[in-house]
């Protein structure tokens, strides 16, 4: 039987510098490489939770909120939201930090399904999830939520 693991284990704070090989033709960050430092956060929340090769199964929507420009500093943020039998919810956040004025910008948010991968990668079960705040409740009954959108829309 697995362990159920709390939600803070799997809490990934990623950082990174916007570089001029990150930036287009109007000095602003590639949406193709933010999509891509998500997904890299998200995995490694996903693998902390459940011990295993993980591989991204779907991505809800995907919004920018606001443009990242050369210079600025990244972060992101994600957490396992909400477990199934084989599968994961992560959400991510992503702030700009405007490094000569302190500015926060919240630039978008996602979320990404991932699904557990045992040695002969086929899916296999997580852990459950640990609940320990009342934001851990709330985004597990929303990510629930989402879960059974997903499952609906599939059909």
């Amino acid at each position: 039987m697995l362990q159920p693991k709390p939600v803070s284990a799997s809490e990934v704070i990623m950082t990174q510098l916007v570089l001029p090989i990150h930036i287009n033709s109007l000095d602003t960050i590639f949406g193709g490489t933010i999509m891509s430092w998500i997904d890299i956060a998200a995995a490694i929340s996903a693998q902390r939770h459940c011990n295993r090769e993980v591989v991204t199964a779907s991505i809800d929507q995907l919004s920018f909120y606001a443009p990242v420009k050369k210079g600025w500093v990244v972060n992101l943020k994600s957490k396992v939201n909400f477990v199934s039998k084989t599968s994961m919810e992560v959400g991510v956040q992503v702030t700009a930090e405007n490094p000569r004025t302190g500015e926060l910008f919240h630039t978008s948010s996602a979320y990404l399904t991932f699904v557990a991968l045992d040695s002969n990668s086929r899916p296999t079960t997580v852990p459950d999830l640990v609940l320990e705040t009342d934001e851990d409740r709330r985004r597990f009954e929303e990510g629930k939520s989402r879960r059974a959108a997903r499952l609906v829309a599939r059909k």
